[in-house]
């Protein structure tokens, strides 16, 4: 089965994890000092988010850096810009309402 990136980011330590290299790559060892979860169950997230394109490998001598995949985190905002146009858009009317009951008073 192959999972989409909107289930792998479903999950809370894999946004966690993606925000952790988004400011730099690091290798799984690094990656899981930052969390209270074996190597394993790290390596597990890191899988599902490598198998939906979020992050890429980067092999450098024995080690293995992870960094965030910028394009594949573009599609998510992509899909997320419809409903901030719609949050933009109720916003502009709670302030016309908030303005207009200010000038009321």
């Amino acid at each position: 089965m192959r999972r989409d990136i909107f289930q792998a980011i479903a999950d809370p330590t894999r946004r966690a994890i993606l925000a952790l290299i988004a400011l730099q790559a690091m290798t799984p060892s690094a990656i899981a000092d930052h969390f209270d979860m074996t190597r394993q169950a790290i390596s597990k997230h890191m899988r599902i988010l490598t198998e939906c394109e979020l992050v890429k490998q980067d092999f450098q001598g024995r080690e293995t850096y992870y960094q965030i995949e910028i394009d594949k985190m573009k599609e998510i905002d992509k899909w997320l810009e419809q409903f901030r146009k719609i949050w933009e858009n109720r916003f502009q009317q709670l302030d016309q309402l908030l303005l207009t009951i200010q000038k009321e008073k």
